[in-house]
Formats: C-alpha cells, sequence, structure tokens
C-alpha cells in the first residue's frame, strides 16, 4: 500500500526480455535505507517487488500483465520513474490510499500555466473516469492528485510548483502517456452495491423467494 507522495525520482538504467516479461533495473536518486529484497516499490505507481539491490539501484521482474497494462510496455534506458517504498503504519498519511495497481494508461492532452500552477488535461478510458469524481483523488504516475474536473473522456489536475520539481508530472510534455489508478474506496462501494443488487434480485426470482404464493401460505394475504 502506499500514498501517492513520491519519495524521490530514479533512472531506468537497464531493460531487458525475460521469458515473456522484462526484468529492469532502476538507480534512485536517494539512499534505499531499510530497504529489503521482496520489499514493494512503486515505479510509476506500478507496485513492483525488488529482486535485488545494490546501493543505489535496485531490479524487479514485470509480468506481461505488467507491460500489457502500464506505460512500461514502452520503457527505454534513461527514463526518469517516480519512486515510493510502501507505507509503513506509522506514517501520516498524506496522499490517498493507493494500492499500486494501475487500472490504465491515459495520455496528456494539455498543460497550461496559470499563476504559480500546471494545468494538465488527461485523456482516460471510460471505464475509469466512472470512478472519477471532482475534488477526489487520482494517481497519475503513482503521484496522488486532487481531480479539478472530470467528464467521460478524462479529467483535469493542478500541479504546484513542489509536486512538478519533484516528480516526473512537472515535465512529461503533451502526447506523454502515463499510469492511472483510481480510488480503490469508490471501486469497492460499486462492488459491493453491484452485489446487494444481485443478491436483491435473485432472491425475487429464486423459488423459495417472497412471492404471492408464499405470502398466502404464511398468512399475511
Amino acid at each position: 500500500m502506499f500514498t501517492g507522495i513520491i519519495e524521490g525520482l530514479g533512472t531506468i538504467t537497464a531493460i531487458r526480455p525475460s521469458g515473456a516479461g522484462s526484468r529492469m533495473r532502476v538507480t534512485a536518486d536517494f539512499p534505499l535505507d531499510q530497504t529489503r529484497i521482496g520489499d514493494s516499490i512503486a515505479v510509476n505507481g506500478a507496485c513492483l517487488t525488488a529482486i535485488s539491490l545494490s546501493g543505489r539501484q535496485f531490479a524487479v521482474d514485470l509480468s506481461p500483465e505488467s507491460l500489457s497494462t502500464t506505460t512500461f510496455g514502452a520503457a527505454r534506458n534513461g527514463d526518469r520513474v517516480n519512486l515510493e517504498r510502501a507505507l509503513r503504519l506509522s506514517d501520516r498519511l498524506d496522499g490517498h490510499l493507493v494500492s499500486g495497481h494501475v487500472d490504465a494508461v491515459g495520455t496528456i492532452q494539455s498543460r497550461e500555466t496559470t499563476g504559480n500552477a500546471i494545468l494538465i488535461a488527461i485523456a482516460a478510458p471510460p471505464e475509469i473516469t466512472r470512478y472519477l469524481i471532482y475534488k477526489g483523488s487520482v494517481a497519475v504516475d503513482g503521484v496522488s492528485l486532487t481531480v479539478n474536473a472530470c467528464d467521460r473522456q478524462g479529467f483535469q489536475v493542478s500541479i504546484i510548483p513542489h509536486t512538478a520539481k519533484l516528480t516526473t508530472v512537472g515535465f512529461k510534455a503533451v502526447g506523454a502517456r502515463v499510469n492511472l489508478e483510481t480510488d480503490l474506496i469508490g471501486k469497492y462501494v460499486e462492488k459491493f452495491t453491484t452485489a446487494a443488487g444481485d443478491e436483491a434480485q435473485r432472491a425475487d426470482t429464486t423459488p423459495g423467494g417472497v412471492d404471492m404464493q408464499f405470502l398466502t401460505k404464511t398468512g399475511f394475504v
């Protein structure tokens, strides 16, 4: 579990095929103190497992699923990435709850400077924009951001100078692809309410449910 508050940047220093997937090595701009093999690290918002560590370098394996559902399918040596190690329960919970499970890839449609902020519009598929709400949370390449506006085609976020300086969102150009993760609470709420509706429908149609025959038999009519 993560918060979307980026610890620092890293650089992809090697990426090569590994079976049907890939193996990627990343060099962090900051010390990886207390990080161990097997720990989870969010790389551009995707939760990956460190399989080796050496100083500020770590390696991860990318499954075919990760390559097909994130921007890593087109990753290259030298790409800069956002890094966040897993949340500790003793930490302050800034940002919002981020699972590191990327929902879809979006595309930056426009960038506009307004005052000291950068307004960024991102196109996203409708299967995830359904979970976005005005002033809700979204993770863009692992960065926790607030939704300024949204519709079925995409959404807009506002980037403050601090975020622009410390994350890749500050320098990604129009046309760049980004990993997106919507608020997981919304997805659970939808699942629960949908399941409740399905249960009610089954109760109405399954023999043994409440119907006129049952009410007559039990003396209600």
